[in-house]
Formats: structure tokens, sequence, C-alpha cells
């Protein structure tokens, strides 16, 4: 494929498709290039020299539908685009896959950097570092501000029992990578199980919020807040846990996933917990518990590309020290439920 036809977009009939339902947008010929693969949906920067537009579509081959659903990424987004919260606007979505082989849409590119590691913000300096990491906290305060139903959103999740289905689809999603003895981990899963938490007034949830998933402008301010496959209507704490798991996590050997904990001037987790509590008010005396919770949800999906390297599917370098870290978190998961 050439680099102006990335895999997976054929900017002929994206721009056809264009032409047709926003006559006048596109001014000269597309070109585009894929800004970050994976198992995760397909994100493309789309330019016709003047304008720049960010395209996402499913990843190619097959997918369950549920799982890299368009229409509910688009319609979350275009819901909080007129809120407090930073997100791109949105141009259009195509639900008709004989355009470019999957339904996609279209929004706005937002000018920003996606911090992925601590030696990324050590440029920063600790005030900054500092600075950045307290605006993501403040970010999910007013993402969980949000009435649903003000924005449309009523319908989006179904929030009673939330929690428990949470820890049943992960439980799932272990059994279905079985193939070792992984120590404590049925612990920390049947643990959990027995303290579920009350949840609190349901709110819009991210579903995967940290730092890596957010562009941070020149001003440091959070500018757009990305990857909403994940997003419900749910437990707010879920996504406060995650973001407090990530914040204590320092980076591993071949660990792929972000972490920025390390970085100088990154805020403790507990001042992340007390800036969340003074901001929304919400009660965070069990946020012991999401965090394991989190733990938990990350051991999984750890275990699972785990699984899929002893099955020889993996693609890429690093997947062989995967199956070593699974015990970390499993480890941090039981001592964060037991200390609280």
């Amino acid at each position: 494929m050439s680099k102006d036809h990335p895999p997976g977009l054929d900017l002929d009939r994206l721009r056809g498709h264009l032409d047709r339902e926003r006559p006048g947008l596109v001014r000269g010929p597309l070109t585009a290039r894929l800004i970050e693969g994976g198992r995760s949906n397909l994100t493309y920067a789309v330019t016709d020299g003047t304008s720049r537009w960010v395209v996402r579509r499913p990843p190619l081959g097959h997918v369950l539908a549920t799982a890299h659903d368009m229409s509910r990424e688009h319609r979350v987004i275009s819901a909080l685009h007129p809120t407090a919260v930073p997100v791109p606007e949105t141009v259009l979505l195509c639900e008709d896959e004989s355009v470019i082989g999957s339904a996609f849409y279209v929004m706005e590119f937002v000018e920003g950097t996606p911090y992925r590691k601590s030696e990324e913000l050590v440029p920063l300096g600790p005030e900054r570092t500092r600075g950045v990491v307290l605006g993501l906290v403040d970010t999910l305060v007013a993402l969980h501000a949000v009435e649903p139903e003000a924005v449309g959103l009523g319908d989006f999740g179904r929030p009673e029992g939330f929690l428990d289905r949470q820890l049943r689809r992960w439980g799932k999603q272990l059994d279905a990578s079985r193939n070792r003895e992984l120590a404590g981990i049925d612990e920390l899963h049947a643990s959990l199980g027995k303290a579920l938490p009350g949840s609190p007034a349901p709110a819009v949830v991210h579903g995967d919020y940290r730092l890596d998933n957010v562009l941070v402008g020149p001003d440091d301010s959070v500018r757009a807040v990305l990857d909403w496959e994940m997003s419900t209507l749910g437990d707010p704490l879920t996504d406060l846990g995650l973001l407090v798991m990530y914040s204590g996590q320092r980076a591993l050997p071949g660990m792929p996933i972000s972490t920025t904990a390390g970085a100088p001037g990154h805020p403790a987790p507990a001042e992340l917990i007390e800036r969340y509590a003074a901001g929304s008010g919400r009660d965070v005396s069990r946020i012991a518990w999401y965090t394991a919770f989190a733990y938990f949800k990350l051991a999984v999906i750890l275990e699972g590309i785990h699984y899929r390297y002893t099955l020889g599917q993996t693609v890429g370098s690093g997947f062989d020290r995967i199956g070593a870290l699974v015990p970390v978190f499993i480890d941090n998961g039981l001592t964060t439920l037991q200390e609280g």
C-alpha cells in the first residue's frame, strides 16, 4: 500500500463519500497515514493539504461487532462535545460498509501530545508534569459531572448491577485463556466478588482512562479525550480506580501498557484520589476495591496476550516477557485489597 492509501482506508472512496455527504468540506486530493495499529480500532490522520481530520474504523479482518461499535463511539463523542469535556468535533458517521469495507467515522484532528512513558514527561520538569496529571483528574471530574439524560445518553448502558457484571465478564475472559496455574488469581477474583461496593449514581464512564488516551496541548491542558470504545453508563469510580492503578504502577520490563508514574513531579495516587474527591464530591472510601479490580482486569488482559503468544498468534517482539508480568498484577491487586 502506498502512503496515500494506507491499509484499510480507500481514499478515493472516502473522498467520494465526503463529497456526497459534506459537499465543499474537502478541497484537495487526500493523503493519509495510520496513527496507530494494534488490536484496537484503527486511527488515520487524513489531510487535503489545508484541513486535517481523523478517521476511525474497526481492525482489519473479522471482528466482534459489539467490541468495535463505531456508532457507539461516534455517539458518545458527539454527545459530549457541547459539554465541558474536551473531545474532538465529529464530522460524520458512515455505517454503510460498502464505502471502505467497514463502518467508520470522521472527526476533527486535534493538535496535542499523548504522553505514554515517564521519559516523555521528563523534559516538562516536575512542576509541569504535576500540572498535566492533575489536569487529567480534573477532566475526569468534568466527565463524571455530565448528566447522561441531559446529553441524550440516558440509555447508553445498564448501570444496575454494573460491578457484578464487570467482575463476571472479566472472570469469563480469564477462563477463556487459562492454560497454566496462576497463584492468587482466583483468590483475587473471589475476594473482589465478596466485597462488592455499593455504586454511586451512574455516570458516563470512559472505561480506559489514562494519560496516553488524552492529547495534551502546549499549555499543558487536556485538549481531547480519545479512545471511547469501552465507554458506557456505569460506576464512575471504575475510571478513578484504573487511573490510580496506572499512577502507582512503575514501568516493568516488557510491559505493553503505558505508565508515567516514574516521572519526577508525578503526583502520588493518594493526591489524585483526594483531588477527585474534592472536585466531584463523591465518597472515595472504597477506592482500594476499584484499584484492586483494575489490577485484576489488567492481569486478565495480559494473561490473554500471553495465552495468544503461547499459541503462536502474536506478531512482533516482546510478547515472550508478558507472561512474567501477570503475577505482579495479581500480587498488587491482592495487596491493595488487603491493605485497603
